[in-house]
C-alpha cells in the first residue's frame, strides 16, 4: 500500500509541475503514469526481498554448519 501511496505522491508533484509549466495532460495519462511509478516500485521493492531472503538463506546454512561441528 505504501508504493500506491508513494506513486499518488509523485503524480500529483509531476501534474503540478506541467500546470506551473502552462501544460495540460488528460487524466488517461497521469492515471497510467501512476501504474507505471507503482510497477516500478514493487519491482524494486521484490529484488530487494530477494537478495534479502538470500542473505538469510546464506546465513541459515551457516547456522546449520555450524551447529553440525559444533564440539
Amino acid at each position: 500500500m505504501q508504493q500506491a501511496k508513494h506513486a499518488e505522491l509523485m503524480v500529483e508533484r509531476f501534474h503540478a509541475l506541467v500546470e506551473d509549466a502552462g501544460d495540460s495532460l488528460p487524466v488517461s495519462h497521469y492515471n497510467e503514469l501512476k501504474l507505471i511509478i507503482e510497477a516500478g516500485l514493487d519491482t524494486v521493492l521484490l529484488e530487494n526481498m530477494g537478495k534479502i531472503a538470500s542473505r538469510l538463506t546464506s546465513l541459515a546454512h551457516d547456522i546449520q554448519h555450524s551447529a553440525d561441528f559444533f564440539d
